[in-house]
C-alpha cells in the first residue's frame, strides 16, 4: 500500500514516458448552470468567474469531521498556465483554491493543479470523467498519458486534478529524505531492526521540515480523504459542472468511494479500479491482498500445462527461498533496470516477498524467476530491486501517504493483529518477514514519529449508493486483492463487477477489453457490455529452459 505510488507500485508496469504518440484532440464543449459553454474556453471558461461555496451533503450514516460540523468555505478556480511535464498536456490548466483545514474559518489556503483534456469526439457528451489517481500521494498529472492511451476522454472532456500534497499543488507533501532512503535500502535487509530505525530517522526528518520551515507550517492532519473528497466536490461547483463521472484508481477508489458517501450530489456514474475499500482497509488487509495475488498466479501457472510441468510446486518454492534468503540474506552488484552503473542489492525474504507484491517482476516471468532463484541466479529479483536505486527525488508525496495511512489505515489494529494476518496468508514464512505489512514496512514506528489524530470513525465507514457503479479488478493484484472489488460493490446495488484475467493492479492501462468496458459504461451505466471479458485468460508464463537441455 504505500508503495501504493511511487513506493507503492500505483502505476502499471510500463515507463512513465511510453514512447507512445500522443492523439491530437480538439477541445470539446462542458456544462455550466445547465447549458452548454462551446468552443476553445470549454470547461476552463465555465470555471472563470464562478466562486463555489461548499456546502457537504453526506451520505449515509457518516459521522462529521474531527473537530465537530464543518463550516461552510469558499473556494474558487483559477485559469493559468500547464505545468512542463516531460509529455505536454494536451488540454487547459488552472489552480482550484481551497482551505487547508474547512474546520478553520479563515486559516491557510491551498493550491492544487486542474487539467482539463477535451474529448477526441467532435460531439462529446456533456458529462465529463473526473479521475483519482492512487497513492497516497501519486502524481495525477503524470497519470495523463496513461488516460488518454486508455481513451478516456473518447467521447468526453477529462478532469485530473492533482491531490492536495502531491507533486502539482502547493504546498508539496514530498519527503526527499524518504526518498534517499528508499534508494539507500537496496542494499540493505528489508526488515532489518536497523532499516527500520533509518526509515523513522528520514520520515522524522521530513516531518520537521515540512511543519516548521515557516512560520506557519504544513498541518499535517488536513491531508486526509475526508478533506480531499471535498476538493473534488469544491471543483465540481467551481467549474460549474452539473454531472460528472469519477473514475479512480488505487487509493482513488477509498477516495471516490469516499466522495460518493460524503458528495453523492452531481455524481452520474462511479468506476473503481483496483479496489480499496474504506471500510476495511488496514495494515493486516495487506496481507489478504498479497496472498491472494501470489496464490493467483501459481493457480494459473498450475492451469497451463507446460508451465505446470516446468515449474511444479511453485508456492512451496517460494515459501523455501523466503525462509532460505531470511536466514542467509544475498549480497550481489546488479545493474538497475533503467541502466546505469551497477549497485550492491541484498536480497532478505521481506525484499523478495515485496518484489512480487509490487510486481517489479512481471507475473509471466515469476515462476522462471523463483525456479532460477532456487538454483542459484538471483539475476531477476536482483535487477528488479535495484530499480529503487535511482528514485526520482521529490515525485512522490510521501507526507501525504503517512498522513493518510496513520490516521486512517494503522489504528485499531495491532502488531499482533499483523503478524496473525500475514501467517494466515503465508504460514510458512519466518515471523520477521509478517511482522511487517506488505508494501509500508515498520509503519507503527513511522506513524508514532508522524503523530496525526486517529480518524477511523469518519473514514472506516461502507459506502452505500444506488450510483451506478463500474467494479475492475485484476487477478493477479498483490496489492489489492480482486475479491475486495465484489466486497465493496455488495453495498453498491446498481454495480457491475468486472474481473481481467491475469492483469495486476491498475487495471484499464493493462488491458484494451477493461478500457472497452469502462467505455461501455461511461455510455450505459446500467448496462455495459462485458462480453470480452468472457474470451479472457491469462498470458502463457515464460518457460526457461531446464538444466539438463540448457
Amino acid at each position: 500500500m504505500a508503495e501504493w505510488g511511487n513506493r507503492a507500485g500505483c502505476v502499471p508496469p510500463v515507463h512513465r514516458s511510453g514512447g507512445s504518440v500522443r492523439r491530437r484532440t480538439r477541445y470539446g464543449y462542458a456544462q455550466r448552470r445547465g447549458r452548454r459553454v462551446r468552443g476553445g474556453a470549454g470547461l476552463v471558461a465555465a470555471g472563470l468567474a464562478f466562486l463555489a461555496v461548499l456546502a457537504p451533503t453526506p451520505g449515509g450514516a457518516v459521522a462529521a469531521p474531527l473537530g465537530g460540523p464543518r463550516p461552510v468555505s469558499p473556494a474558487r478556480f483559477v485559469p493559468g498556465p500547464c505545468p512542463a511535464v516531460p509529455e505536454p498536456i494536451p488540454g487547459r490548466c488552472g489552480v482550484l483554491e481551497v482551505p487547508e483545514n474547512r474546520a478553520r474559518p479563515g486559516g491557510r489556503t491551498i493550491r492544487l493543479t486542474v487539467a482539463i483534456i477535451p474529448a477526441v469526439s467532435a460531439r462529446p457528451a456533456e458529462d465529463p470523467v473526473v479521475f483519482m489517481t492512487g497513492g497516497p500521494g501519486g502524481d495525477a498529472i503524470g497519470d495523463i498519458p496513461f488516460l488518454i492511451d486508455s481513451g478516456l476522454n473518447r467521447n468526453r472532456d477529462l478532469i485530473v486534478m492533482a491531490q492536495r500534497g502531491t507533486l502539482h499543488a502547493q504546498p508539496n507533501l514530498a519527503c526527499p529524505e524518504i526518498d534517499r532512503f528508499y534508494a539507500d535500502a537496496v542494499g540493505l535487509r528489508y526488515d532489518a531492526p536497523s532499516t527500520g530505525r533509518l526509515l523513522v530517522r528520514a520520515t522524522k526528518e521530513c516531518r520537521h521540515r515540512l511543519t516548521r520551515v515557516t512560520a506557519r507550517g504544513v498541518e499535517l492532519s488536513a491531508y486526509n480523504t475526508t478533506e480531499n473528497a471535498a476538493d473534488f466536490a469544491d471543483l465540481r461547483r467551481a467549474l460549474g459542472i452539473d454531472r460528472w463521472n469519477v473514475y479512480g484508481y488505487s487509493y482513488g477508489t477509498d477516495l471516490a468511494l469516499t466522495y460518493l458517501r460524503r458528495h453523492p450530489r452531481g455524481v452520474r456514474s462511479v468506476a473503481i479500479d483496483s479496489v480499496v475499500p474504506p471500510q476495511i482497509v488496514s495494515l493486516p488487509w495487506t496481507w489478504d491482498s498479497a496472498g491472494e495475488g501470489i496464490r493467483t498466479i501459481f493457480a494459473a501457472c498450475a492451469a497451463q500445462p507446460r508451465c505446470k510441468k516446468r515449474y511444479p510446486n511453485l508456492p512451496r518454492v517460494l515459501t523455501e527461498q523466503v525462509r532460505r534468503l531470511e536466514a542467509r540474506p544475498l549480497t550481489v552488484m546488479a545493474r538497475p533496470p533503467a541502466g546505469g552503473a551497477p549497485v550492491k542489492v541484498v536480497l532478505d525474504g521481506g525484499a523478495l516477498v515485496n518484489l512480487l507484491v509490487a510486481n517489479a517482476v512481471p507475473a509471466v516471468d515469476v515462476p522462471a524467476a523463483l525456479d532460477e532463484l532456487a538454483r542459484g541466479n538471483p539475476t531477476r529479483f536482483a535487477r528488479a530491486r535495484a530499480a529503487g536505486a535511482t528514485p526520482v527525488l521529490g515525485e512522490f508525496a510521501h507526507g501525504l501517504t503517512q498522513s493518510v495511512a496513520c490516521s486512517e489505515w494503522v489504528p485499531g489494529y495491532t502488531r499482533a493483529d499483523l503478524l496473525r494476518a500475514g501467517r494466515r496468508a503465508f504460514p510458512g514464512f519466518p515471523d520477521t518477514v509478517l511482522a511487517q505489512a506488505p508494501q509500508l514496512p515498520f509503519e507503527y514506528d513511522v506513524c508514532r514519529a508522524w503523530s496525526v489524530p486517529d480518524r477511523t470513525a469518519v473514514q472506516r465507514v461502507t459506502t452505500v449508493s444506488k450510483v451506478p457503479a463500474l467494479v475492475l479488478s485484476g487477478t493477479f493484484d498483490a496489492k489489492t486483492g480482486a475479491r475486495w472489488g465484489a466486497y465493496a460493490a455488495r453495498t453498491l446495488s446498481r454495480s457491475t463487477v468486472v474481473r481481467i484475467p491475469g492483469i495486476g493492479h491498475w487495471v484499464v492501462p493493462q488491458s484494451p477489453c477493461a478500457q472497452n468496458v469502462l467505455a461501455s459504461f461511461l455510455a450505459r451505466p446500467t448496462a455495459p457490455d462485458t462480453r470480452c471479458v468472457s474470451g479472457l485468460s491469462p498470458k502463457p508464463f515464460t518457460i526457461t529452459p531446464t538444466p539438463e537441455t540448457a
